[in-house]
């Protein structure tokens, strides 16, 4: 079965259209859709869902269903309740409500009209009354009327939520097949024998794809058609921008970025993060080869350790770092360092253009980021203008690359560029 694979960004605006498509066809009665999302651990997964929840001010529940025991944690848990009634003492007064009637005007003719009747009340008011409550409502003068039902009590993740939300059932397909079983039934209803979730809830399955390397269970054909199942994937420039907001070690940022094949099905996005904020602390990675390789070898393997020791013996973890581009004080300087890491101080005849894109990325994530959370003074407007246009460093498809993205990540910050018609030129192009 073919699915369509989406980065990050995609995956947002997919989920996104999914929330929206939902509420509307639930104004016609018909029960939102839920979404799978099949990918290699420590892709992110479950951080789409989190971001999507905060911008749209859902409520949040996690359920990692492969730690759960109790199935009633995911479902509530069965109750007896009884049916009672209570009679009426006193006869009921009638109940007046509005009908639409057809009524024949004088000149023969009929139309529809609003008409007030009256139903005669019911005689008695009739409950179903869970089993620890029946003394209660006994004392108040309802009677038992010998029915009697299995019920399920709503399970604590949902009672006291209030207004709309994501319900994410996290490596479901890890779960045994009580739990998937389970599952079905939620997605399907939007409800489990006597409760349903409120309007505006949505469920998201995340999964680990079934190829051989992870143990989960199969889905079949007629489970997968119950919901809209999407494969997320690895995109290098999307994680950049995630480990930029994060606060991950910008020199491993750009090892990232000049080698992104080293995230693999072995190597994934988690242990290479994890490997990153193991030799974060160390100032000088020069000092530290030895430890950095042992670390690598236990984390992400040792071929990548190696491909990081050699980064680092190529100076490349030296880089003018974004915050230094953006806030440092000289234009010169800021231009003297930009050709020493990617002309080696010799212009056009060592350029590299790989670490000229790398250096680019870099700064268009940290000026957004730095946008996103501060005032933006004339200096740093004054600072991106130079780099786009009086800067020699960067090629013309590069500052056009880079003017489009930070105008398209927060053009209302950064509207006095465009007072420039060198920069109009390139935003336009």
């Amino acid at each position: 079965m073919n699915q369509v694979s989406l980065d990050a960004q995609e995956m947002k605006s997919f989920l996104n259209h999914i929330i929206e498509n939902n509420r509307y066809i639930q104004k016609d009665g018909k029960r939102p859709v839920a979404t799978e999302i099949i990918g290699e651990s420590g892709l992110g997964k479950t951080s789409v869902a989190l971001q999507i929840a905060e911008e749209q001010e859902l409520n949040l529940v996690k359920l990692n269903l492969a730690q759960i025991e109790e199935l009633g944690d995911l479902v509530g848990f069965p109750i007896r309740q009884f049916q009672m009634c209570k009679e009426n003492a006193e006869a009921p007064a009638p109940v007046k409500k509005t009908v639409m009637k057809k009524v024949t005007l004088p000149n023969g003719k009929t139309l529809m009209k609003k008409v007030e009747v009256e139903e005669e009340a019911p005689q008695s008011s009739c409950l179903w009354i869970d089993e620890n409550a029946i003394e209660q409502y006994s004392k108040q003068g309802y009677v038992f009327t010998g029915e009697k039902r299995m019920s399920y009590c709503p399970p604590e993740w949902i009672a006291d939520k209030v207004g709309g939300g994501i319900l994410i059932l996290d490596d479901w397909n890890r779960a045994d097949q009580r739990f998937i079983q389970a599952v079905m039934e939620l997605v399907d209803r939007q409800e489990y024998i006597s409760w349903k979730l409120p309007k505006d809830w949505h469920i998201l399955l995340t999964a680990n794809p079934d190829d051989g390397e992870y143990m989960v269970n199969a889905i079949d054909v007629a489970q997968r058609t119950r919901f809209v199942s999407v494969v997320m994937k690895w995109n290098h420039e999307r994680w950049a921008e995630w480990a930029e907001l994060e606060g991950i070690d910008g020199r491993c940022i750009n090892f990232v970025l000049m080698n992104p094949e080293v995230v693999s099905a072995r190597v994934n996005p988690r242990s290479i993060t994890t490997f990153f904020n193991c030799i974060s602390s160390f100032k000088n990675f020069d000092d530290e080869l030895p430890m950095i390789q042992m670390i690598g070898e236990g984390s992400v393997g040792g071929e990548v350790a190696t491909l990081f020791t050699t980064f680092i013996n190529n100076r490349l973890d030296k880089l003018i770092t974004p915050k230094e581009m953006l806030l440092g004080a000289d234009d010169k300087a800021v231009r003297d360092k930009l050709m020493d890491a990617i002309c080696d101080g010799q212009g056009a005849v060592n350029y590299r253009a790989d670490i000229a894109s790398i250096l680019t990325t870099r700064f268009i994530n940290y000026t957004l980021l730095y946008a996103s959370e501060n005032k933006i003074e004339d200096a740093v407007i004054n600072r991106v203008s130079y780099l786009i246009k009086d800067n020699d460093v960067f090629t013309d498809d590069l500052k056009y690359h880079l003017v489009k993205k930070i105008l398209n990540g927060n053009k209302k910050k950064f509207q006095k560029l465009l007072f420039d018609t060198k920069i109009q030129d390139l935003a336009t192009k």
